[in-house]
């Protein structure tokens, strides 16, 4: 791709840390290493939706500023999929043509897409449906993309969860309690095992490894006996009951979200042990906040390499991160691989080797 040419990018899906150093990144290589124009598209897709377009003009000054903020300035959006967009009055239309127009009025040669399995899947229709040229780059705090071994914002994260459980010790030990902390994690346990080892967690619990409340009150039991008269829990909030049922909780706008597994566990734990019991739902502050140093290094990396791919031509593909460096891979082979944490994996032995209860 000769010339001056005009890229887009967007953010799609749910917030992180390190969107902004994406962002930065690429307009930084796009300008100064290939004087291309820099379009930023405002709440995912829907900017492209809108008329007129909701959209920015992207240039190094404008955003030399943003390595360290969170969120994303262009704004993103995990509602309203383009081929099923739902209407005022109910219905669901198909609005993806309007988008692909968008993509044609503002006459962009490649889109740089930032999001996670579900957001890159339906960039990936949209592309395939619109001729336009796609790049994708992985953004998940779940971690549960199973090409790449990071994807933005999940470093953060786990820091922001490590560093509540390091707060929750110091109050569980005070007053002899067993304090439950309720990490996101929607299909995968990647937060909870990480910052459960980090933080000095006595038990984790993922959805991948099945337990009883028995084992975990004997586990406290085990702490009693010692001396140790306090237990700190974490927990993934798409862990199921023991039945295996969902714990979930209907919002005012009728969606249904994960949220409750951690007062469950604690109504048990307290029956069963006889412990005094508190919950911390540490919810959206997960998302938040100042990207941690590997997460704007790895959006760096990514950035990067995303500009690199359009000019290179090399459309329809994802950069990850494998084996300490920036590797592409095919969005459909990516978004094909779902990475849940291995029962038999390096941290699952980690956890067991430190005599951490895993259910």
């Amino acid at each position: 791709m000769g010339g001056q040419k005009r890229i887009g990018i967007l953010t799609s899906g749910g917030d992180c840390a390190g969107l902004n150093a994406v962002i930065r990144a690429v307009v930084h290589r796009a300008v100064s290493a290939y004087d291309w124009e820099v379009v930023g598209i405002c709440r995912a897709t829907q900017g492209l939706m809108r008329r007129p377009l909701d959209v920015v003009m992207l240039d190094i000054p404008q955003v030399d500023s943003l390595l360290m903020v969170g969120g994303t300035v262009l704004g993103t959006t995990n509602k309203g999929d383009p081929f099923a967009f739902s209407m005022p009055d109910g219905t669901l239309i198909d609005r993806s043509a309007e988008i692909t127009t968008g993509y044609h009025l503002l006459g962009l040669d490649a889109i740089i897409g930032i999001g996670g399995d579900g957001s890159l899947a339906i960039l990936r229709r949209l592309a395939q449906q619109g001729g336009w040229n796609l790049v994708g780059i992985p953004k998940t705090i779940d971690n549960d993309l199973g090409c790449t071994e990071r994807s933005i914002g999940f470093d953060t994260a786990v820091n922001i969860a490590t560093e509540a459980l390091d707060r929750l010790h110091f109050t569980a030990a005070s007053h002899s309690r067993v304090m439950i902390l309720e990490v996101m994690g929607r299909d995968a346990g990647h937060i909870a095992i990480s910052a459960g080892i980090a933080g000095g967690a006595d038990v984790i619990l993922i959805p991948e490894i099945p337990y009883s409340i028995d084992k975990i009150c004997e586990k406290i039991r085990q702490r009693q006996a010692r001396g140790q008269n306090f237990c700190v829990v974490v927990v993934a909030e798409s862990v199921k009951t023991e039945t295996g049922e969902p714990v979930t909780k209907l919002e005012c706008l009728g969606q249904t979200r994960y949220g409750g597994i951690g007062q469950y566990l604690a109504d048990r734990i307290s029956a069963g042990s006889g412990a005094e019991t508190r919950v911390t739902v540490l919810g959206h502050v997960q998302r938040g906040g100042v990207p941690s140093p590997l997460d704007r290094l790895v959006a760096a990396a990514f950035g990067v390499a995303a500009v690199d791919l359009i000019a290179e031509g090399k459309f329809d593909h994802l950069v990850t991160w494998q084996n300490r460096q920036v590797v592409s891979v095919p969005i459909a082979e990516a978004i094909a691989e779902y990475g849940t944490v291995d029962p038999n994996g390096t941290l699952v032995k980690t956890a067991r080797g430190l005599g951490i209860c895993l259910g």
